[in-house]
């Protein structure tokens, strides 16, 4: 689609902001005014618009689409979508540790730990790490009480948290980044701890390294898309 606005504004709405194109409410695929619940974020939304070249690049405009994510996908169902990412909390990454090398599991620990005990003194969800990848039930309580955690979010936050926790696989992980509990720079050292061990002992993947990449790019739109919220 060719862009075909010259002027981008933001005009006060019932619940928040709406981006205007040459005075016309920009929509979200479903049809639905695309309305941003801050000043912050509605500008930031706005800016990717002015940004648009002769031709519109969804993945340029990432905060668009998790907006319009938010908006068509999230609201209709909120609590829906809420169970379906609080299942991760089932099988979180930071359970499953490596049976050896004992250095890998030294740094599994140094990483990992102290995001399951802030799980557990923030939500009181103690979560049991395992050693292997074969699935090991967590505690009902326990998976209970993120799952309650996420249902407390907004459709917004629900649309930033999701490609976070999908990213990482790790719910607990999200969680306290959106609470600043950690840095995204530490979230994603510790989603990335056993594939960065990998290309130290066997080196790197070009492929591997685009995809990456890819990720990367994602998981800091939906960082700062929480930011802004």
């Amino acid at each position: 689609m060719r862009r075909f606005w010259k002027e981008v504004a933001l005009v006060a709405a019932d619940g928040g902001h709406d981006v205007h194109l040459d005075g016309k409410p920009v929509r979200t695929p479903g049809r639905a005014p695309l309305t941003l619940p801050n000043p912050g974020l509605a500008e930031a939304v706005a800016e990717e618009w002015r940004n648009v070249g002769e031709t519109i690049d969804p993945r340029a405009m990432p905060l668009t689409g998790l907006a319009n994510a938010a908006i068509d996908r999230i609201a209709p169902d909120p609590a829906a979508f809420a169970a379906g990412l609080a299942k991760y909390g089932e099988s979180d990454l930071l359970c499953y540790r490596a049976d050896h090398p004992l250095e890998l599991q030294l740094r599994q620990s140094a990483s990992w730990d102290p995001l399951l005990g802030w799980a557990q003194q923030r939500y009181g969800a103690a979560l049991t790490p395992t050693t292997g990848i074969v699935h090991v039930a967590q505690p009902p309580e326990a998976v209970s009480a993120l799952a309650d955690a996420v249902a407390a979010r907004s459709p917004f936050e629900l649309a930033g948290l999701s490609p976070i926790v999908t990213i990482t696989g790790s719910l607990v992980a999200a969680l306290a980044l959106h609470e600043q509990a950690a840095t995204s720079e530490d979230i994603w050292s510790a989603a990335h701890l056993d594939e960065d061990w990998q290309a130290e002992h066997w080196g790197d993947d070009p492929l591997a390294l685009k995809a990456r990449e890819a990720r990367r790019a994602d998981y800091a739109a939906a960082v700062k898309f929480l930011s802004l919220l």
